[in-house]
């Protein structure tokens, strides 16, 4: 007769409570992170809207002066407000993983469609002649208008065109507007074709890098004043990662990924 209790039993044999004791996982606390407990804090103003804040605040004072404080010095020094919040310049955290673009442009997703490469993007330095998907992110005056390359590279081709200021919503912006093409290729010969558009109130089109520069990705490179379009032309096996209507952040929002072959929308299948 076995004389063993089960108490005797060894530990560790299947089934018995104090092997599933065993298998339990351990839970280790995630380890503090030294600092002060975080809180909001206003976006800096980037250097090009200084001197229209400044002229803002300039107008407010003669006007608080001249007519008193009115609904005129009032409106002005709303409009003051509006401009440094314009341009205002927040720190992103960009995404580095390989095989991804990143939104060059805070806004809307406004439209995701097949289109023929510009041709000012064709030629050495930038596209061939092949349909390419292209997503177009729309600004309105109340959104950032600082833009980042999409990818790391280099710069391999700019493009100014001067042209109208219609609705940058409209997609015929995209040809009739002023605008600014430029292409970045990756260190594996990847490259991403991108286009500052001005829009109706917009004037001009800034731009911080020149033709030849090696960029991080979500590095600043331009600007555009007061509403604008950016669209991005994706390469061969990109798949978008938005959809229509979505809000982007430029430096952080996931515009497309690497993915196999795309179905082009809109394409005969």
């Amino acid at each position: 007769m076995n004389s063993e209790t089960p108490d005797e039993i060894p530990a560790g044999t299947p089934g018995e409570p104090a092997a599933e004791a065993q298998a339990a996982p351990v839970l280790t606390p995630l380890p503090l992170v030294p600092g002060e407990s975080a809180s909001y804090k206003m976006p800096p103003m980037h250097p090009e809207g200084r001197k229209f804040a400044g002229i803002a605040a300039v107008a407010v004072i003669l006007t608080g002066f001249v007519l008193g404080w009115t609904s005129i010095a009032w409106l002005l020094a709303g409009l003051t407000v509006w401009i440094v919040a314009f341009f205002r310049d927040p720190v992103r955290v960009t995404p580095t993983d390989p095989g991804l673009i990143i939104s060059p442009a805070d806004g809307l997703v406004s439209l995701i469609t097949t289109v023929e490469p510009p041709r000012q993007l064709l030629g050495e330095g930038g596209l061939t002649g092949e349909p390419v998907v292209r997503i177009s992110v729309f600004m309105s005056v109340f959104d950032v208008h600082v833009n980042r390359t999409p990818i790391a590279g280099t710069l391999t081709r700019v493009v100014y065109v001067p042209g109208k200021f219609l609705n940058a919503d409209l997609d015929k912006a995209s040809d009739e507007n002023e605008r600014q093409y430029f292409v970045v290729e990756s260190a594996d010969g990847v490259r991403v074709a991108f286009t500052q558009i001005a829009g109706l109130v917009a004037r001009r089109i800034l731009r911080f890098v020149e033709q030849g520069a090696r960029l991080s990705i979500g590095e600043r490179i331009g600007l555009i004043r007061f509403g604008s379009r950016v669209d991005v032309f994706l390469p061969a096996g990109y798949v978008p990662s938005v959809i229509v209507g979505q809000r982007a952040n430029a430096g952080e929002t996931i515009l497309a990924r690497h993915g196999g072959p795309v179905m082009l929308p809109g394409a005969a299948q």
